[in-house]
């Protein structure tokens, strides 16, 4: 602690979005908001080693998958239904897309992913899908 400064317990996500690590990442405000204790994107310093240890390569595929649907799960039901998909759509397209792309994509995935039926994507579905895709182990990281 210099002077009489407290020391900093925790980073705003405004402070977190300016990081390198970030910064171009169109899910950094989502990010923080599920790694953060009080869901606003907020990061204590515990947090920020979560966030950092979930991103880091060396992270077991499980780990990241849990974190990757929580993401992705915008409304925190444990499914990842229409809306869920056009926010993530939407947020990976830089809201580029129109509606009606935005849907065709939308059933597409749906087509691809759910298996039992009911229009919407469970964690087991998710990781049944994700988890074939090298892709997903190669992008979900941060490095530092």
């Amino acid at each position: 602690m210099q002077g009489n400064r407290p020391a900093i317990t925790t980073l705003t996500f405004e402070e977190v979005e300016k990081m390198p690590e970030l910064k171009e990442n169109p899910f950094k405000r989502r990010i923080c908001e599920v790694f953060s204790e009080d869901g606003r994107g907020n990061l204590s310093f515990d947090d920020f080693l979560d966030m950092f240890s979930v991103f880091s390569e060396m992270a077991p595929l499980q780990l990241k998958l849990k974190y990757a649907f929580r993401i992705y799960d915008y409304d925190g039901d444990e499914l990842l239904g229409h809306d869920d998909l056009s926010k993530m759509i939407r947020s990976l397209t830089r809201d580029e897309l129109s509606d009606v792309e935005v849907e065709f994509i939308i059933e597409r995935i749906i087509e691809e992913a759910d298996l039992d039926g009911d229009s919407s994507i469970n964690f087991a579905e998710f990781e049944h899908v994700v988890s074939r895709s090298p892709d997903f182990i190669r992008t979900f990281h941060i490095r530092i």
